[in-house]
């Protein structure tokens, strides 16, 4: 299974493609779309567009995982965030690529043990969990890669659970972790 985890963003968005095999864990490609600060909101969300299209063909994701919007106190880039999370999600749904959701807490939880931990930790296990030599950067491609890396553990217990039962446990969405 090849998974896409996206960490959405106007200025930076992370993107991890990552690939489950025999429970075994693989990057295929990891990286960044930057979009320019002089760009107007709708030209940057075009750029991005663009970009995800060109991602979304280069590897030919079975499942899109994206950070799910939470609310900080600059709520102007709340919006914007989920502007951006929007043009992923329309870019997945347009090629009929299943979509996940996941709390930052989730992602964080599956990759580290700790719900609450930090960006250095995160950043620190995707790095040992997929065997890279050195630490993604920026952040936004550690946690898009931390985000892939939750919905395959996700995907793996649900499928563990459905052999389990006879084939009665699905997938339900990016809730449960």
């Amino acid at each position: 299974m090849i998974i896409m985890g996206i960490d959405p963003g106007t200025a930076t968005s992370g993107y991890g493609v990552v690939e489950l095999r025999a429970g075994a864990l693989a990057a295929r490609a990891y990286g960044a779309i930057e979009t320019p600060a002089h760009l107007s909101l709708p030209d940057r969300l075009e750029q991005i567009f663009q970009e995800m299209h060109a991602l979304l063909e280069a590897h030919r994701p079975d499942a899109v995982a994206v950070e799910q919007l939470y609310f900080s106190r600059n709520t102007t880039t709340a919006f914007s965030v989920g502007q951006a999370r929007g043009v992923f999600l329309l870019a997945a749904a347009q090629r009929k690529i299943p979509v996940a959701e996941y709390a930052p807490h989730q992602v964080k939880l599956a990759v580290t043990g700790e719900g609450r931990a930090d960006k250095r930790q995160v950043a620190f296990m995707v790095r040992a969990l997929l065997k890279l030599s050195e630490f993604p950067k920026p952040d936004d491609v550690a946690d898009a890669l931390a985000i892939a890396i939750c919905h395959a553990h996700h995907h793996g217990a649900s499928s563990r659970m459905a052999r389990l039962t006879g084939g009665t446990a699905g997938y339900a969405g990016g809730e449960g972790l």
